[in-house]
Order: C-alpha cells, then sequence, then structure tokens
C-alpha cells in the first residue's frame, strides 16, 4: 500500500461539499506531498470506490445520512486489514473515540482542528508501512523457520541413515576380521601339520638319492618337496603378518630356471641362458606358481608358455596363459593378500609370495591382457652390472 513513488490516494467519505473542500485545503497546504482525493457520499458509493481505485487511506466522517464512519471502516478492514483508516468529524464524545480506536481506527480528527489532519496522515502512513514491513519480515521468519524445520528433520533423518548405516558397517567389519582372523588361524594350523610329514618326505627323498646314486628322478623329486617346503613355511610366515624371508642370492641361471618349471609342469619353455643374481629356489617358487595358476585358468599346458627377454639393464620372464584373462578392475589388486578372483581356487597368497619374493629380488612383477586373449604375467629383474645388454634373445 505504500505510495512512495505515486501520488497519494485518499478516498473521502463526507456528505458535505465544504467540509471536504476544507479537508482537501489542509492536506493541500500542510501534506507536502502530491495527492489525489476522492469524495463519496453513501455506502454505496464507498463501497465502490474501495474495489474500483483502493486508495492509500481513508477518511470518513463520522456520521453519515443511512450510513456511519464505524461502518465505513469495517467494510474497509474487510476488504484490506492494513488500510490506515482516519474518523473526521465534527464532534465526538470521548466515550465514543475510545470506542473507534478501540475497534481499530487509526486516529480520530475533529474539524475544528483541521491542522493536526496533514501530521495525522503522515503519521498513518508511516504506521501502516512500518505494520507491513513487520508483518512482510515475520512472514520470511515463519517460511524461514518452516524452511530450517524442514532442513533439521532432514538432517536428522539423515542422521539416522547414517548410524544405521554405521551400524551395518561396523558388523561388516567385525565379521570380516572373524573371518580373516579365521582364515589365518586355518593357514597358521594347515602349514603346521603340513612341515611334519614334508620334512620326513624331504628325509627319505635324500636318503634315497644317496642310495640310488643321483638318480634324476630323485633329484626333481626332492627338488619339489624343496619347494613345497618352502611354500608351507611362506604360508606360516604370511599368516603371521610377516614378510616372505629367507632369501639366499647368488649366481644363477634363470634360463635352466624357467625350462626346470617347463618340465615339471608340461609347458613350453623354449628359452635361452641368461645369468642373474637370486635365489634358484625363490625363484622357481614364483614361476611355479605363475605357471600353475596359467594351467588353472586357461585348461591345459598347452595354453600356456615361458618366454624370456632381455632389455636394457634387465630381463623380463614372461608367463603368457590364453584363458579367460584377468578383468581390468581386478588388474590392481590381483596381487593383494587374500584376494581371490573367480577362477582362485586358492587361499590367495601365492601371487602375494611371487611379488615379495621378486621385490626382494630387486624387480617388479604385473600383468596385461595377452593379444588374442588371456593374460600375460610379467616379472622383471635387474642383470648384472657386467651383463652383456647387446646379446638378443628374440
Amino acid at each position: 500500500m505504500s505510495p512512495s513513488f505515486s501520488p497519494l490516494r485518499i478516498l473521502h467519505l463526507e456528505d458535505s461539499e465544504l467540509d471536504h473542500e476544507l479537508v482537501s485545503m489542509a492536506l493541500d497546504s500542510d501534506l507536502g506531498r502530491d495527492f489525489t482525493i476522492q469524495r463519496v457520499e453513501d455506502e454505496e458509493g464507498f463501497l465502490g470506490a474501495l474495489r474500483d481505485s483502493p486508495p492509500h487511506i481513508v477518511l470518513s466522517d463520522y456520521a453519515l445520512p443511512g450510513y456511519d464512519g464505524l461502518s465505513a471502516f469495517h467494510a474497509a478492514h474487510t476488504l484490506e486489514p492494513n488500510l490506515p483508516f482516519i474518523i473526521v468529524t465534527g464532534a465526538m464524545g470521548e466515550e465514543v473515540a475510545v470506542d473507534t480506536l478501540r475497534q481499530g481506527v487509526t486516529d480520530y480528527i475533529l474539524k475544528a482542528r483541521l491542522e493536526r489532519l496533514a501530521p495525522a496522515v503522515t503519521r498513518a502512513l508511516a504506521e501502516a508501512d512500518a505494520r507491513l514491513s513487520r508483518e512482510r519480515a515475520e512472514q520470511e521468519v515463519r517460511a524461514l523457520n518452516a524452511s530450517l524445520q524442514l532442513r533439521l528433520e532432514e538432517v536428522e533423518r539423515l542422521r539416522g541413515t547414517t548410524e544405521r548405516q554405521n551400524q551395518r558397517l561396523e558388523v561388516q567389519a567385525r565379521q570380516l576380521e572373524e573371518a580373516l582372523n579365521l582364515q589365518k588361524t586355518f593357514l597358521a594350523e594347515t602349514s603346521h601339520e603340513l612341515r611334519t610329514p614334508l620334512t620326513a618326505l624331504l628325509g627319505y627323498l635324500r636318503r634315497a638319492e644317496r642310495e640310488a646314486g643321483g638318480s634324476q628322478v630323485l633329484q626333481d623329486a626332492q627338488r619339489v618337496a624343496e619347494n613345497m617346503t618352502r611354500l608351507v613355511n611362506d604360508l606360516l610366515q604370511l599368516s603371521r603378518g610377516e614378510l616372505v624371508q629367507s632369501i639366499e642370492m647368488h649366481f644363477v641361471n634363470l634360463g635352466n630356471v624357467l625350462r626346470q618349471v617347463g618340465r615339471d609342469y608340461g609347458v613350453q619353455a623354449d628359452v635361452p641362458d641368461c645369468e642373474i643374481v637370486g635365489d634358484p629356489g625363490r625363484l622357481t617358487q614364483v614361476f611355479a606358481n605363475l605357471v600353475s595358476n596359467g594351467i588353472r585358468v586357461s585348461g591345459g599346458p598347452d595354453k600356456v608358455r615361458i618366454e624370456l627377454r632381455l632389455r636394457p639393464g634387465e630381463v623380463e620372464a614372461l608367463v603368457i596363459d590364453h584363458g579367460p584373462g584377468v578383468p581390468d578392475d581386478i588388474k590392481p589388486r590381483i596381487f593383494d593378500k587374500f584376494y581371490r578372483g573367480k577362477e582362485a581356487g586358492s587361499a590367495g597368497l601365492g601371487l602375494t609370495i611371487a611379488q615379495q619374493v621378486v621385490t626382494a629380488h630387486s624387480g617388479a612383477i604385473d600383468v596385461f591382457d595377452t593379444p588374442g586373449g588371456g593374460a600375460t604375467f610379467r616379472v622383471r629383474l635387474p642383470l648384472p652390472d657386467d651383463a652383456d645388454e647387446d646379446e638378443d634373445f628374440a
């Protein structure tokens, strides 16, 4: 209702033309702003003006023929509760004046004191603006409170959801921890149980080999038993959270190691000689694990082969299979302890042991796709400083 940027619209309910002129003159003299004033004489004209040209303020006589100021006030208040309403009357008793103010009339001015009219109009408009601003602010506060309440309810809902999820995660974490502890206990107990018969078997094979005088079959059996004993010891160490140890480094022909693994598992291993510094038993363990994995997932030794390639400063040993391959999302985790892929069929420690052995040799192991399908495990090992880097094994 603020008329700040337009002429003030005043609706004057007055049956006397002279009194209307006096009111207009008083306002024109003292109000200090542009205004338009419309006079109506009766209820019909008053209600029509309220609807057709809503005013910023109403000035009304108290007593009119067939109508009165209080009835006009209630009609205006019904249409616009915040509309300022001032009664301008010739005479009004104190009790009547108090009653009109109690009912909500903004102010009353006696026609004999019209010098008070302009200040009363200014004050009434200012109070109406302040009241309107206050109501708007209160509405904004209520809307903000409602929005905050909704947000608080959403926060509480999310908090409840988070607490339930945390509880589920805690249960899952405990279950995983229990499963891991059971797996470690099983590995430790199994390793202890296997070490005794393997130690006895290795002793019998050594005695038989001495008595037979260098039988190749007994030598191969003894070597396999030694590898089994070493694997059992590694499982025991890993179940305790320890790293694979007992690496004995010396000059070794990596080509012999790979060809021997090829004979043991019946896979193609047409590789040349290549001298490195390493532990032949541990290296045999690495490549035996990679080859046995390749045979298991590809379906037979005819789908697995071993290659050896020389690179500047290092040698690459490749175990290539034509099985289902390793999905890209699994490659980064395949060397993690206890990780088992869909085709694992094991405790998930073989590749972990292989990685630790290769790392102990200052090397690296990774996996990539075999062209045409399958997986290729690549073991890179450093060459001795005096190795002939120009030799071609291709």
